[in-house]
């Protein structure tokens, strides 16, 4: 029979295969075909899929996709086996006569599928020998370029967007992600062609590892991916009061809405915490006896915000809700929140291109898709004490993450490149890990997806496509299961996992001017084009890949 050994300091759940006391003889023939590549002698990883209980003759679920995947297996004193994936025998009888205790790898990517695959052991001899299997989780393939321009099946997006930077848009990049291959890569426009509202001679041109203020989508990247670790790891309850990490939140006297003892997690990841949407703590003129510049003071006035409705009443999209969060990763690691996140998350992944104050830690300004014009002064009809004025590039946009807390901030302040965002997206999609490095359980992600009974539209924290309400960001195609987020300068991620399909488009559409100040001072002149409105270039990407049945 299989047992399971459970590695609580990895959270790895390691497969182990015994022959049974009993057993009949297996009659199915061997497949005859090719002979799999010879397995290598190497060492099992460290972080792996998590696989369900298996007993003898029954099998066990990983993710994989066409054409990929690769089993690790330890010979115990195996001297014949069968192994399946997928219903199909595979000729592995070098595994068998490998030395004790050392770990072979198998190239298996003839036998899997997109999406879940099985494998099987059968008959294995003699009796009390053992195997230990491990596969790790899918990692992105690039297409080649060639390929994809020769099939010309993104003709009508690349049609969409090059129209519209002919027309004034800005830039943007855009990436996608099926099946485990990355099928599109491709940037578009400038990443900076204003300086102030002079246009350039010689804008600077999108790249596609240009990176990109991401604004609110620093809520999943960041708050939501350290979270959903650090819930897997049973360091943080969402169930939990907020109280019960940051003792000191608590109604001030003059609050006239009560509440803050009761407020949990899940409430404010619910955005439905009470909080009021933007408090501009960096504007004395709105925050009051809020008003900070300063990070660490910037946390105890987030601590005093009082409530302006009674929990869970109604959904309010709030920064402050993200912020809290932020601040109680905080407390929970004893790290910034930046210092966590880059350290126990992008960096394990490999990723380079995804960090808080950018600028601080060797990136120059070229290296990024500019923004406002004229700092945040909106043309002029905003003030505040030490307001920027020159055009932003390479500076989180957001107010309050930039003067209040030093550009680092649970709701916005990440920058990232479309590279980058495919490996994390692809994260969600193989339930919770990327190749050798496990994040966070895919029950989870079940937890963190699943629909606020208060409106359906709401995960916790991310945006879900529950009903037609979110067509303007999901288009008309996309499974109700998918999920995904924008940010405020222009960014938009998609994860369908019911057609393993991922989406980001980074585009600067505030690197443009305002269409009038004085009547709406965040309406830019980019916000107009249907690149910056996301669903049409979204209901192409699907219309492309022939996923084109309206939900």
């Amino acid at each position: 029979m299989k047992r399971i050994a459970y590695d609580m300091t990895t959270s790895i759940v390691t497969l182990s295969f015994f022959a049974p006391m009993d057993r009949t003889a297996h009659s199915e023939s061997a497949d005859n075909s090719t002979p799999l590549q010879q397995p290598t002698v190497t060492q099992s990883p460290s972080n792996l899929q998590v696989d369900t209980n298996l007993f003898n003759n029954g099998s066990s679920a990983f993710q994989a996709y066409e054409h990929q995947g690769t089993l690790y297996i330890t010979n115990n004193g195996v001297a014949s086996s069968e192994i399946y994936i997928n219903g199909k025998i595979i000729p592995a009888h070098q595994i068998f006569h490998s030395k004790n205790g050392k770990t072979m790898k198998l190239d298996i990517g003839r036998y899997t599928g997109n999406g879940t695959n099985t494998i099987q052991f059968k008959n294995i001899q003699p009796e009390g020998a053992s195997l230990h299997v491990s596969i790790p989780y899918p990692t992105l393939i690039k297409t080649p370029k060639e390929a994809i321009h020769s099939s010309k099946i993104f003709q009508r997006v690349d049609e969409l967007i090059d129209q519209e930077v002919t027309n004034g848009f800005p830039g943007a990049a855009l990436i996608v992600v099926k099946d485990g291959k990355i099928v599109k890569n491709t940037a578009y426009g400038f990443a900076k062609k204003y300086d102030a509202h002079t246009l350039l001679q010689h804008p600077q041109k999108m790249k596609e590892d240009t990176m990109f203020d991401i604004a609110s989508n620093s809520k999943m990247y960041a708050v939501n991916y350290a979270l959903q670790k650090l819930v897997s790891e049973g360091k943080i309850n969402i169930n939990a009061r907020v109280q019960d990490y940051i003792p000191e939140f608590k109604d001030e006297p003059t609050d006239l809405v009560k509440g803050k003892d009761k407020l949990c997690l899940i409430d404010i990841l619910h955005h439905c915490a009470g909080f009021l949407a933007d408090p501009q703590y960096h504007n004395p003129k709105v925050s009051k006896d809020l008003y900070s510049q300063e990070r660490d003071k910037t946390l105890q006035m987030m601590l005093k915000t009082p409530l302006q409705y009674e929990h869970g009443t109604k959904n309010i999209y709030s920064d402050v809700d993200y912020m809290l969060l932020g601040y109680i990763i905080e407390k929970v690691t004893g790290q910034r929140l930046d210092d966590y996140v880059e350290n126990t998350i992008y960096k394990p992944l490999g990723l380079t291109h995804t960090l808080f104050n950018p600028l601080q830690k060797g990136f120059q300004p070229n290296d990024f898709a500019a923004t406002e014009l004229a700092g945040n002064t909106r043309d002029g009809v905003i003030s505040f004490p030490n307001i920027r004025t020159y055009t932003l590039q390479g500076e989180v946009h957001d107010e309050k993450a930039f003067y209040s807390m030093s550009g680092v901030s649970g709701h916005a302040g990440l920058f990232s490149s479309t590279g980058d965002l495919a490996v994390l997206l692809q994260v969600m999609l193989n339930g919770g890990g990327y190749g050798n490095v496990k994040l966070f359980d895919r029950s989870v992600i079940d937890t963190f997806v699943q629909s606020s009974s208060l409106n359906p539209t709401y995960g916790l924290g991310w945006r879900k496509n529950a009903d037609s309400s979110m067509k303007w960001m999901f288009g008309p195609y996309a499974s109700r299961s998918t999920v995904g987020h924008t940010g405020w300068t222009g960014t938009l991620t998609v994860i369908d996992p019911d057609n393993n399909l991922g989406i980001v488009l980074l585009t600067n559409k505030k690197h443009s001017p305002l269409i009038d100040p004085k009547i709406d001072a965040n309406k830019f002149a980019g916000d107009v084009f249907q690149t910056g409105k996301y669903g049409a270039v979204v209901t192409r990407v699907y219309e492309a890949l022939g996923i084109a049945q309206k939900q």
